[in-house]
């Protein structure tokens, strides 16, 4: 059959404060520097695939300095002046601000707020640490804004309808209006229920992101995807709403335990391997530098991969196509994350094992070859990521819990695949069933 063509991590930010240099590590490779936009940028080839031809004029990237974004090496961006990723999407195009003490800068948050109610939407973790500085930086100078607070629980099991109500009701019983603001403070799970309050609450109003954890930075604050789980799935319910700004301070990085930041390293690397060679060949040199959190590394992957996704987002907003791509083994590691239960895994793990099968099945339907799959799987494990889903996932599980993923159309399953060089990937049903059949035997005992 013919091919179609056309994810959220809760904090748990320690207490302890992690220091960071802001001299580049000496594991620190520089980037080869070349222009990050080209003139065409391949997804795949034939007819199982989507070609994507890139305009230069759709996305817009400032930073501080006249040289291009790619071209500038990242220590020496200046600290406290942001660079700056628009996402372009006419009307409702807004600007991502990267770099260090963001949140000392109030201007930036306050030129996005349109009325003078704001209710900031953090959890029990997060606002011990970044709470008052985040109301200093909405309030500072400005005595008309009112801001309001709402803190939830911490965790991917609260990520879900009950606990979106508490929002509701802070909302309804401060009396917000449409031109209030609400403001996302925190990881991946606060940002999607706020942002899906945000869009649910008197039919819309603005709001605002501010994540803490890299999953957020690097993809769940961009681009406008909101939502709750349902227990028979994951992100099944949620609507499409553009936040006003992202503002990611880099220095928020500081409190993030280990294990949050290898997970969000899985969607870094999903970059590279779906769209972006030189990324992925970069983040192979310099894998140890993020580890140690190095914040010129760090920087330079953030804005990297907000360039990526930014530039997909701005040519398929409501993923009916390319956008889709951005996916890559998700599928997978959706199934993991219900199958598993929710929050026992972190979303970033459950996507690095999601994208070792995807890959071991585009290997299976020949689509790769050996070298990429070795290269995979020594960069998600140098990254301290699972490469097997646990031992409790069956293949009959996988299998219900896919049949019911959102990718789903017409009762066909339609999945993200490496196919050819690195960089390039499919989404497509248009693929023989049995290699499908042998990834999940090969990854399951039963």
């Amino acid at each position: 059959m013919a091919a179609t063509t056309s994810s959220s991590l809760c904090a748990k930010h320690s207490s302890l404060s992690i220091s960071t240099s802001r001299n580049i590590n000496n594991s620190f490779v520089k980037p080869t520097p070349r222009s990050f936009l080209v003139p065409s940028r391949k997804f795949g080839s034939g007819s199982s695939c989507c070609r994507l031809e890139l305009n230069a004029a759709r996305l817009k990237v400032s930073a501080s300095s006249a040289a291009p974004v790619m071209d500038q090496t990242p220590s020496k961006t200046s600290s406290g002046t942001p660079t700056i990723v628009e996402v372009d999407l006419g009307n409702r195009s807004y600007p991502i601000y990267i770099g260090s003490g963001l949140l000392d800068q109030p201007d930036l948050l306050q030129r996005h707020i349109h009325g003078k109610k704001v209710l900031v939407v953090t959890n029990t973790t997060v606002a011990p640490l970044y709470l008052d500085k985040t109301i200093s930086a909405l309030t500072d100078g400005n005595p008309n804004i009112t801001v309001e607070t709402v803190i939830l629980p911490d965790g991917e099991k609260f990520k879900d309808m009950d606990t979106l109500m508490k929002i509701f009701d802070k909302a309804i019983e401060y009396r917000l209006d449409r031109r209030c603001t609400f403001v996302a403070l925190g990881g991946g799970v606060i940002g999607d229920m706020c942002g899906y309050a945000a869009a649910s609450y008197l039919r819309g109003v603005n709001f605002i992101q501010i994540p803490t954890t890299v999953m957020a930075q690097v993809d769940s604050s961009v681009g406008g995807k909101t939502g709750i789980n349902h227990r028979l799935g994951k992100n099944l319910i949620g609507a499409f709403y553009q936040p006003q700004c992202v503002l990611i301070d880099n220095d928020t990085l500081n409190t993030l335990p280990d294990r949050e930041l290898a997970s969000g390293l899985a969607e870094v690397i999903k970059y590279g391997l779906i769209r972006d060679a030189e990324f992925f060949e970069w983040q192979e040199k310099n894998m140890p530098a993020l580890l140690a959190r190095d914040p010129a590394a760090f920087t330079y992957a953030i804005k990297r991969s907000c360039e990526n996704k930014a530039e997909v987002v701005s040519l398929d907003e409501k993923e009916s196509g390319v956008r889709a791509t951005l996916n890559l083994g998700h599928t997978f590691g959706h199934a993991i994350e219900t199958g598993f239960g929710y929050g026992q895994w972190l979303h970033g793990e459950a996507v690095a094992a999601g994208m070792v099968m995807a890959v071991d099945m585009s290997y299976r339907l020949g689509w790769i070859d050996d070298s990429l799959v070795k290269r995979v799987d020594k960069i998600l494990k140098q990254a301290k990521l699972p490469t097997t889903p646990p031992e409790t996932m069956t293949v009959e599980m996988f299998k219900s819990i896919m049949a019911v993923d959102k990718k789903v159309a017409d009762g066909l399953l339609r999945l993200i695949l490496l196919k050819g060089p690195l960089g390039n990937c499919v989404f497509t049903s248009d693929y023989d069933g049995k290699a499908l059949d042998e990834t999940l035997r090969a990854f399951c005992k039963s």
